[in-house]
């Protein structure tokens, strides 16, 4: 398990080449984003990626998978994650019917990693059961042994959630790609994940581990971008009822909702006006069609209840005008 020569994560790729697997995988990635990206490749560097959600955070990771055919390993964090739950366990009923049949025995784990016997002393007695055959891995520990020829994406997300000592407990892994077990010693990885973390900025997180990363902050994009986003992921959406949806999100935004919609929630509106549209599919966005699907959109009900006739109004409004910001095919 333990691995000699760390090698850098994914094969030399230009911008370019980033680009082009981002654009396979319908992602609309700006220079700022590619750039940055590449340079947590080509270094071999975590990145660490702050924002509000629903701006695309988790879906870089995703991205990143499929774009390089690998596989993605995710631990979601939550409050009183521990290093157990992320990295390993023992697989207790195997160790112990193990003992029972006389295939095992502690000793090894008693005397310590250092004065363990040699191989030709072991052979001549029972297994430990503090070995790999008995170790279920955990999310991180998976990460540093998969992939036998390529590097894995490990997708750590929502890391704001997890407490201090958590985060602490992370800085050996992202920094040298390598986790130490009691029983086994350190478990290096022979080809190092492509590591990203994600934050919705609940708190502030250590200068330890912000210094072990590249660093990306997004925000919602711009009605251009999320216009071209909509267009790639929502193909059967009219293309000017697209740019009406993206015109009343981001009339939506500039109101000081408890939660303003992101990019997750405007696909979701994209795709639930599109099924709505069963026929007359280019008429344009009404008051009442936005009303009764805001629910998409906004997942607070105080947010919710703001919507009066008024507002309503400005956003029928704001549709109107958005085939003057697009060029729209016939």
């Amino acid at each position: 398990m333990t691995g000699e020569t760390p090698v850098t994560p994914v094969e030399p790729l230009t911008e370019a080449a980033i680009r082009e697997r981002f654009g396979r995988q319908q992602y609309v990635a700006d220079d700022r984003v590619v750039t940055t990206v590449h340079l947590a490749l080509q270094l071999g560097r975590p990145l660490l990626v702050e924002g509000p959600p629903g701006s695309g955070k988790t879906e870089l990771g995703k991205v990143l998978a499929d774009g390089f055919d690998t596989e993605l390993i995710r631990l979601q964090c939550y409050e009183g994650l521990t290093a157990e739950n992320a990295l390993y366990e023992w697989n207790y009923t195997k160790q112990l019917l193990a003992v029972q049949s006389n295939e095992g025995t502690v000793a090894d784990d008693a005397a310590g990693a250092a004065d363990r016997p040699s191989d030709a002393e072991r052979d001549d007695r029972p297994q430990s059961v503090f070995d790999e055959e008995y170790l279920l891995e955990r999310p991180l520990l998976r990460a540093l042994t998969a992939g036998e020829d390529r590097s894995p994406v490990l997708l750590i997300d929502e890391i704001d959630r997890a407490d201090e000592a958590f985060e602490a407990f992370l800085l050996e892994l992202l920094s040298d790609y390598q986790v130490s077990i009691p029983e086994l010693g350190t478990v290096s990885a022979e080809h190092p994940p492509i590591v990203v973390l994600t934050s919705n900025r609940t708190r502030g997180l250590s200068d330890a581990l912000k210094r072990r990363c590249l660093y990306l902050h997004v925000e919602p994009p711009s009605f251009e971008t999320e216009y071209e986003i909509v267009s790639r992921k929502v193909p059967e959406l009219d293309a000017a009822i697209a740019a009406e949806v993206c015109a009343v999100v981001e009339r939506l935004r500039e109101e000081s909702f408890l939660k303003r919609p992101g990019v997750a929630e405007t696909l979701d509106w994209a795709r639930a006006v599109a099924t709505l549209r069963t026929d007359d599919r280019d008429r344009p966005l009404s008051t009442d069609e936005i009303e009764r699907t805001i629910g998409c959109l906004l997942k607070e009900v105080e947010d919710v209840s703001r919507i009066d006739t008024e507002l309503l109004e400005q956003l029928r409004a704001a549709a109107a005008d958005a085939d003057a910001r697009v060029e729209t095919e016939p």
